[in-house]
Order: C-alpha cells, then structure tokens, then sequence
C-alpha cells in the first residue's frame, strides 16, 4: 500500500534535482538570515532574505522551464518559504526593532509569522482555483522583501544599532494583514521572457536595470513598497469602477420622465 502511495506521488521515481536544488539554496538563505540575526548582524540577515527571494523565483521558473514541476517539490518549496520568508523575516525585525515595543512587538512578529504560514497554506488549497494571473493575498516572499529593504534603506541612510518607530510596528500588522486578505495582486509568473516585445519595453527594462545596480537599497524599497501598495489601490480602483458602472433607479426615472417632456410624442 505504501509502495503504491510513493508511485503516485512520484517519489519512488526519484526527484528532481536541480530545482530542489536551487529551493535548498533559498533554504540556507533564510537559515543564515536566522544566524546572523541572533549575532546582531542585521544588515546581512535582511541581504540573505534577498538572495532567498531572488532563488525562491528561480526555482520555479527552473522547474516550468524544464518541465520539472512535482507535487514533492511544491510541498518543499512551501516548507522553504515559511523558514525564508516567515520565521526568518519575523525573527530579524523582532530582535531589529519589535522587541523595544514589549507584548506589542512579540505579537506582532507573531502574527507575521502565522499569517505567513495561513497565506502559504492557502496559495497550495487554492492553486488551481486562483484566477490566473492574480495572486489572492500579498505574497510573503514580497513581505519579507518589504522588510528586509525597510532594514537595508535604514543602514544605507546612516543608520546603526536598532530602530524604534510606530510606523514599523504599525506596517509589520498591515503586511500580515495583507497576507491573509482576499486583495488581489499581480503575479510575474506567467512573464514570457523570449516573448517580442516593443523596442521600447527593453529601453525601459535597461534603465531600471541601472537604477537598480546604482541605487539597489533605495530601488528595491520603492519597487517593494510599490508593489505592496498596489494591491489595495487596484482594489479600491475597481470598486469605483464598479459603483460608477451602476447608475442608481432614481436617476434613471428622472432621466426618462425628463425625455418624455421634452419629445411628448
């Protein structure tokens, strides 16, 4: 029986190398993140949550590639994520900053956590019910890229030591809140590279590229910081779009009263 169960799952086939590979690698990104914090080296935690994420995505870009997408590799990239992207990132800006806030900042970091785990959780339930395209709640790996460019701006502007500031205890609840929410985001899953483009498109590709290699703290930050806002402003977007769309009963009877007094035939 348990022979048959591991032939369905394809694990008795063996699996596949290189993108679990490249998982292991994002792996070892958070687990070093992890390390660094508890040696107060909080500058090189947040840069290890970057490398985890930059791996994160290529590893299932790897596996779509090379048609090597199986269901032990979801399961491992998820369990990578929540040690990446949820206990390394609630771990560093716990000892960075939230642990000077006392019961509210442990909670925070808390909840970061585990509504990190709910959205991850959630993404592997809804995979193939999510419109396409789209994903249903902010990514963590775009949370914990918010968080560690928040750490990364910080020591580039001077900073040193900790931080203490309402606002990033106040932000660190609105991302776990995020996770958790229904608000739709976009998702560069689907972005065919080798795919024509306008000359234009690359032009634009180029700059950003050296914004990006001259500024990397601050683009990374207002990039992430973009892209988080991006979510609630579509969806309040799309409610104005909604109620403009629905003109109400009683303008429409004055409407048609107001027409047939002007053309009584």
């Amino acid at each position: 029986m348990r022979k048959r169960i591991r032939r369905e799952q394809g694990i008795g086939r063996g699996i596949y190398v290189l993108p679990n590979l490249i998982t292991s690698g994002s792996l070892f990104a958070g687990f070093y993140s992890i390390a660094s914090t508890y040696n107060g080296q909080f500058e090189k935690a947040a840069m290890a949550i970057i490398a985890g994420v930059v791996l994160d995505g290529l590893d299932g870009r790897v596996a779509r590639m090379t048609r090597t997408t199986t269901k032990f590799g979801v399961e491992y990239d998820s369990l990578a994520d929540l040690v990446s992207f949820g206990v390394a990132p609630a771990f560093l800006v716990y000892g960075w900053a939230l642990s000077q806030f006392g019961r509210w900042g442990w909670l925070a970091a808390f909840l970061y956590l585990i509504c990190g785990a709910l959205r991850l959780a959630r993404f592997n339930v809804q995979v193939n019910t999510v419109e396409k395209g789209k994903f249903n709640g902010l990514p963590i790996p775009a949370a914990a890229t918010f968080v560690s460019a928040i750490i990364l701006l910080f020591y580039y502007l001077g900073g040193a030591g900790s931080f203490k500031h309402l606002a990033l205890l106040l932000a660190i609840y609105v991302l776990a809140f995020l996770m958790v929410s229904t608000v739709k985001y976009n998702s560069f899953k689907d972005l065919e590279a080798f795919r024509r483009r306008p000359f234009n498109t690359l032009v634009v590709f180029i700059f950003l590229a050296l914004l990006l290699a001259a500024e990397p703290q601050v683009m990374i930050f207002l990039f992430t910081a973009g892209y988080v806002v991006s979510g609630p402003i579509g969806e309040l977007v799309a409610v104005i779009r909604r109620r403009r769309g629905k003109q109400p009963e009683s303008e429409k009877r004055t409407d048609g009263h107001d027409a047939y007094r002007e053309n009584p035939r």
